[in-house]
Protein backbone atom coordinates (compact mmCIF):
# COMPACT_ATOMS: atom_id res chain seq x y z
CA UNK A 1 0.00 0.00 0.00
CA UNK A 2 3.01 2.67 0.71
CA UNK A 3 4.77 1.82 -2.73
CA UNK A 4 1.33 1.91 -4.35
CA UNK A 5 0.78 5.74 -2.53
CA UNK A 6 4.72 6.43 -3.52
CA UNK A 7 3.61 6.02 -6.98
CA UNK A 8 0.39 7.95 -6.75
CA UNK A 9 2.13 10.93 -5.54
CA UNK A 10 5.05 10.61 -7.65
CA UNK A 11 3.04 10.38 -10.68
CA UNK A 12 1.03 13.40 -9.89
CA UNK A 13 3.70 15.44 -8.80
CA UNK A 14 5.32 16.68 -12.48
CA UNK A 15 1.43 17.66 -13.42
CA UNK A 16 1.23 19.54 -9.48
CA UNK A 17 4.50 21.58 -9.88
CA UNK A 18 3.71 22.00 -13.65
CA UNK A 19 -0.10 24.15 -12.35
CA UNK A 20 1.86 25.54 -9.44
CA UNK A 21 4.21 27.06 -12.37
CA UNK A 22 1.64 27.87 -15.00
CA UNK A 23 -1.38 29.16 -12.54
CA UNK A 24 -0.30 30.36 -8.77
CA UNK A 25 2.55 31.90 -9.20
CA UNK A 26 1.46 34.22 -12.46
CA UNK A 27 -1.47 35.28 -9.69
CA UNK A 28 0.98 35.96 -7.15
CA UNK A 29 2.68 38.27 -9.42
CA UNK A 30 -0.79 39.60 -10.64
CA UNK A 31 -1.31 40.40 -6.78
CA UNK A 32 2.10 42.74 -6.21
CA UNK A 33 1.50 44.29 -9.43
CA UNK A 34 -1.76 45.39 -8.30
CA UNK A 35 -0.38 47.10 -5.64
CA UNK A 36 1.94 48.98 -7.37
CA UNK A 37 2.92 51.85 -10.41
CA UNK A 38 5.00 50.67 -13.31
CA UNK A 39 6.63 53.33 -15.34
CA UNK A 40 9.09 52.08 -17.75
CA UNK A 41 12.65 54.04 -17.09
CA UNK A 42 15.54 52.83 -19.97
CA UNK A 43 13.68 49.58 -20.70
CA UNK A 44 13.07 48.32 -16.86
CA UNK A 45 10.07 48.24 -15.16
CA UNK A 46 10.15 50.54 -12.10
CA UNK A 47 7.57 49.43 -9.06
CA UNK A 48 6.40 52.37 -7.30
CA UNK A 49 4.27 51.04 -4.04
CA UNK A 50 0.35 52.64 -3.68
CA UNK A 51 -1.11 49.96 -0.94
CA UNK A 52 -4.20 49.83 -2.37
CA UNK A 53 -4.83 53.17 -4.51
CA UNK A 54 -5.42 51.20 -7.67
CA UNK A 55 -8.77 49.03 -5.85
CA UNK A 56 -10.09 51.93 -4.10
CA UNK A 57 -9.98 54.02 -7.69
CA UNK A 58 -12.48 50.82 -9.12
CA UNK A 59 -15.18 52.37 -7.47
CA UNK A 60 -14.82 55.95 -9.11
CA UNK A 61 -14.06 54.84 -12.79
CA UNK A 62 -17.01 55.17 -14.61
CA UNK A 63 -15.63 52.49 -17.76
CA UNK A 64 -14.69 49.94 -15.19
CA UNK A 65 -18.45 50.37 -14.00
CA UNK A 66 -19.73 50.12 -17.61
CA UNK A 67 -17.76 46.98 -17.79
CA UNK A 68 -19.47 45.57 -15.58
CA UNK A 69 -22.65 46.44 -15.87
CA UNK A 70 -22.00 45.47 -19.38
CA UNK A 71 -20.59 41.92 -18.78
CA UNK A 72 -22.96 41.02 -16.45
CA UNK A 73 -26.08 41.68 -19.10
CA UNK A 74 -23.85 40.40 -21.84
CA UNK A 75 -23.42 37.26 -19.94
CA UNK A 76 -26.71 35.95 -18.19
CA UNK A 77 -28.44 37.49 -21.91
CA UNK A 78 -26.65 35.00 -24.19
CA UNK A 79 -25.79 32.18 -21.90
CA UNK A 80 -30.02 32.29 -21.09
CA UNK A 81 -30.38 31.74 -24.91
CA UNK A 82 -27.21 29.59 -25.34
CA UNK A 83 -28.70 27.07 -22.52
CA UNK A 84 -32.26 26.86 -23.82
CA UNK A 85 -31.16 26.84 -27.32
CA UNK A 86 -28.74 24.17 -26.83
CA UNK A 87 -31.04 21.67 -24.16
CA UNK A 88 -33.95 22.42 -27.16
CA UNK A 89 -31.55 21.10 -29.79
CA UNK A 90 -30.54 17.86 -27.89
CA UNK A 91 -34.12 16.66 -27.36
CA UNK A 92 -34.80 17.09 -30.94
CA UNK A 93 -31.45 15.48 -32.16
CA UNK A 94 -31.73 13.00 -29.56
CA UNK A 95 -34.95 11.87 -31.01
CA UNK A 96 -33.78 11.97 -34.41
CA UNK A 97 -33.33 8.43 -36.05
CA UNK A 98 -31.85 8.77 -39.56
CA UNK A 99 -28.97 11.79 -40.56
CA UNK A 100 -28.59 12.16 -37.08
CA UNK A 101 -24.76 12.44 -37.85
CA UNK A 102 -25.72 15.31 -40.35
CA UNK A 103 -27.55 16.96 -38.18
CA UNK A 104 -24.91 16.51 -35.26
CA UNK A 105 -22.43 17.52 -37.55
CA UNK A 106 -24.38 20.90 -39.06
CA UNK A 107 -25.31 22.48 -35.31
CA UNK A 108 -21.41 22.17 -34.04
CA UNK A 109 -19.80 23.68 -37.05
CA UNK A 110 -20.28 27.12 -35.78
CA UNK A 111 -18.08 26.29 -32.78
CA UNK A 112 -15.25 25.48 -34.95
CA UNK A 113 -15.24 28.61 -37.24
CA UNK A 114 -11.96 30.81 -35.74
CA UNK A 115 -12.67 34.17 -33.73
CA UNK A 116 -11.10 36.11 -35.89
CA UNK A 117 -13.36 34.63 -39.02
CA UNK A 118 -16.74 35.04 -36.98
CA UNK A 119 -16.14 38.80 -36.26
CA UNK A 120 -15.02 39.28 -40.47
CA UNK A 121 -18.29 37.53 -41.21
CA UNK A 122 -20.85 39.14 -38.79
CA UNK A 123 -18.99 42.64 -39.30
CA UNK A 124 -20.07 42.35 -43.09
CA UNK A 125 -23.53 41.04 -42.86
CA UNK A 126 -24.03 43.72 -40.22
CA UNK A 127 -22.60 46.67 -42.33
CA UNK A 128 -25.13 49.41 -42.48
CA UNK A 129 -24.35 49.88 -46.63
CA UNK A 130 -24.16 46.61 -47.74
CA UNK A 131 -24.76 44.12 -45.69
CA UNK A 132 -27.27 40.95 -45.66
CA UNK A 133 -29.17 41.78 -43.03
CA UNK A 134 -30.40 45.26 -43.89
CA UNK A 135 -30.58 44.19 -47.99
CA UNK A 136 -33.31 41.70 -46.42
CA UNK A 137 -34.51 44.45 -44.90
CA UNK A 138 -34.85 46.44 -47.39
CA UNK A 139 -35.87 43.57 -49.72
CA UNK A 140 -38.85 43.50 -47.19
CA UNK A 141 -39.84 47.28 -47.16
CA UNK A 142 -37.86 48.24 -44.23
CA UNK A 143 -35.16 50.76 -43.43
CA UNK A 144 -32.02 50.08 -42.90
CA UNK A 145 -30.45 49.50 -39.35
CA UNK A 146 -27.20 50.63 -37.75
CA UNK A 147 -26.37 47.51 -35.85
CA UNK A 148 -23.04 48.27 -34.70
CA UNK A 149 -23.12 51.89 -34.13
CA UNK A 150 -26.84 52.32 -32.18
CA UNK A 151 -25.70 52.29 -28.62
CA UNK A 152 -29.59 50.58 -28.44
CA UNK A 153 -28.80 47.83 -30.32
CA UNK A 154 -24.88 47.25 -30.10
CA UNK A 155 -24.62 45.29 -27.14
CA UNK A 156 -27.59 42.89 -28.29
CA UNK A 157 -25.96 42.30 -31.72
CA UNK A 158 -22.85 41.45 -29.78
CA UNK A 159 -24.94 38.86 -27.97
CA UNK A 160 -26.58 37.52 -31.29
CA UNK A 161 -23.02 36.84 -32.49
CA UNK A 162 -21.94 35.16 -29.68
CA UNK A 163 -25.32 32.83 -29.23
CA UNK A 164 -24.18 31.62 -32.71
CA UNK A 165 -21.18 30.80 -31.70
CA UNK A 166 -21.80 29.34 -28.36
CA UNK A 167 -24.68 27.44 -28.28
CA UNK A 168 -23.23 24.27 -30.02
CA UNK A 169 -21.11 24.18 -26.75
CA UNK A 170 -24.34 23.82 -24.82
CA UNK A 171 -25.37 21.77 -27.57
CA UNK A 172 -23.15 19.05 -27.18
CA UNK A 173 -22.94 18.55 -23.27
CA UNK A 174 -26.38 18.58 -22.84
CA UNK A 175 -26.56 16.03 -26.09
CA UNK A 176 -24.30 14.26 -24.11
CA UNK A 177 -25.80 14.19 -20.76
CA UNK A 178 -29.27 13.36 -22.77
CA UNK A 179 -28.16 10.34 -24.38
CA UNK A 180 -26.66 8.86 -20.97
CA UNK A 181 -29.74 8.69 -18.77
CA UNK A 182 -31.01 5.56 -18.13
CA UNK A 183 -33.58 4.41 -20.80
CA UNK A 184 -35.98 2.25 -18.38
CA UNK A 185 -37.30 4.76 -16.38
CA UNK A 186 -38.67 6.50 -19.71
CA UNK A 187 -40.00 3.59 -20.94
CA UNK A 188 -41.93 3.02 -17.80
CA UNK A 189 -43.19 6.75 -17.72
CA UNK A 190 -44.26 5.22 -20.86
CA UNK A 191 -46.13 2.32 -19.82
CA UNK A 192 -47.59 4.63 -16.85
CA UNK A 193 -49.45 6.50 -19.76
CA UNK A 194 -46.49 9.86 -19.01
CA UNK A 195 -46.92 12.65 -21.31
CA UNK A 196 -44.32 14.50 -22.96
CA UNK A 197 -44.15 17.22 -20.91
CA UNK A 198 -44.68 15.74 -17.63
CA UNK A 199 -41.96 13.32 -19.17
CA UNK A 200 -40.00 16.48 -19.55
CA UNK A 201 -40.09 18.17 -16.38
CA UNK A 202 -40.64 15.15 -13.95
CA UNK A 203 -37.85 12.66 -15.79
CA UNK A 204 -35.24 14.92 -18.16
CA UNK A 205 -35.12 18.11 -16.48
CA UNK A 206 -34.18 16.76 -12.69
CA UNK A 207 -31.87 14.05 -13.69
CA UNK A 208 -29.94 16.33 -15.88
CA UNK A 209 -29.55 19.50 -13.43
CA UNK A 210 -26.10 18.55 -12.35
CA UNK A 211 -24.74 18.56 -16.40
CA UNK A 212 -27.06 21.77 -16.73
CA UNK A 213 -25.77 23.66 -14.08
CA UNK A 214 -22.32 21.90 -15.10
CA UNK A 215 -22.38 23.92 -18.38
CA UNK A 216 -23.66 26.97 -17.33
CA UNK A 217 -20.59 27.32 -15.04
CA UNK A 218 -18.41 27.03 -18.17
CA UNK A 219 -20.39 29.43 -20.54
CA UNK A 220 -20.51 32.06 -17.88
CA UNK A 221 -17.07 31.68 -16.74
CA UNK A 222 -16.29 31.63 -20.47
CA UNK A 223 -19.02 34.75 -21.57
CA UNK A 224 -17.35 36.92 -18.63
CA UNK A 225 -14.00 36.84 -20.02
CA UNK A 226 -15.47 37.78 -23.94
CA UNK A 227 -13.23 39.91 -25.50
CA UNK A 228 -12.66 38.81 -29.39
CA UNK A 229 -16.27 39.14 -30.21
CA UNK A 230 -16.54 43.08 -29.12
CA UNK A 231 -13.14 43.81 -30.08
CA UNK A 232 -13.66 43.00 -33.69
CA UNK A 233 -17.32 44.42 -34.22
CA UNK A 234 -17.49 47.33 -32.36
CA UNK A 235 -13.98 47.97 -30.22
CA UNK A 236 -16.38 48.50 -27.19
CA UNK A 237 -18.32 51.55 -28.92
CA UNK A 238 -20.25 53.49 -30.00
CA UNK A 239 -19.44 55.33 -26.35
CA UNK A 240 -19.44 53.15 -23.64
CA UNK A 241 -22.43 50.24 -25.01
CA UNK A 242 -20.23 47.47 -25.52
CA UNK A 243 -17.44 48.24 -22.88
CA UNK A 244 -17.68 44.77 -21.03
CA UNK A 245 -14.64 43.76 -18.06
CA UNK A 246 -12.14 42.28 -20.58
CA UNK A 247 -12.09 45.04 -23.50
CA UNK A 248 -11.40 47.26 -20.36
CA UNK A 249 -8.77 45.66 -18.25
CA UNK A 250 -7.20 45.46 -21.88
CA UNK A 251 -7.43 49.02 -22.32
CA UNK A 252 -5.66 49.71 -18.85
CA UNK A 253 -2.28 47.15 -19.52
CA UNK A 254 -1.80 47.59 -23.59
CA UNK A 255 -3.26 50.99 -24.40
CA UNK A 256 -2.94 53.27 -21.15
CA UNK A 257 -0.11 51.52 -19.99
CA UNK A 258 -1.57 51.01 -16.36
CA UNK A 259 -0.14 47.41 -15.44
CA UNK A 260 -0.72 48.07 -11.54
CA UNK A 261 -4.31 49.04 -12.17
CA UNK A 262 -4.91 46.89 -14.91
CA UNK A 263 -3.72 44.15 -12.46
CA UNK A 264 -6.13 45.32 -9.51
CA UNK A 265 -8.91 45.00 -12.10
CA UNK A 266 -8.06 41.81 -13.16
CA UNK A 267 -8.17 40.17 -9.57
CA UNK A 268 -11.23 41.89 -9.17
CA UNK A 269 -13.06 39.98 -11.97
CA UNK A 270 -11.37 36.53 -10.19
CA UNK A 271 -12.93 37.22 -7.33
CA UNK A 272 -16.07 37.78 -8.87
CA UNK A 273 -15.94 34.72 -11.21
CA UNK A 274 -14.49 32.33 -8.69
CA UNK A 275 -17.33 33.52 -6.24
CA UNK A 276 -20.05 32.46 -9.03
CA UNK A 277 -18.48 29.01 -9.38
CA UNK A 278 -18.45 28.39 -5.78
CA UNK A 279 -22.21 29.46 -6.01
CA UNK A 280 -22.95 27.26 -8.49
CA UNK A 281 -20.90 24.09 -7.50
CA UNK A 282 -22.49 24.24 -4.28
CA UNK A 283 -25.94 24.43 -6.01
CA UNK A 284 -25.35 21.38 -7.94
CA UNK A 285 -24.30 19.69 -5.47
CA UNK A 286 -28.17 20.15 -3.33
CA UNK A 287 -29.74 19.30 -6.68
CA UNK A 288 -27.58 15.60 -7.22
CA UNK A 289 -30.13 13.18 -7.60
CA UNK A 290 -29.05 11.07 -4.47
CA UNK A 291 -28.34 14.55 -2.25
Amino acid sequence: MKTDRFWRYATLAPAVLLFLLLTILPLFNLLALSFNDIEWVDREAVWEWVGLRNYVQLFSDTLFRAGIINTILFAVVAVAFQMVLGFWLALLTSRVTRLKIFYRTVFILPILVPGIIIGAIWKLMYSYDFGVLNQAILWLGGNPVDWLGNPNLALMSVVIVDVWHWTPFCFLLMLASLESLPQDIFEAAEVDGARNWQVLRFLILPLMMPAIIVTFIFRMILAFKVFDEVYLLTGGGPGTSTEVISFTIYRRFFTEDQAGYGSAMSLATIIVIASMIIAASRFAARKEPNA
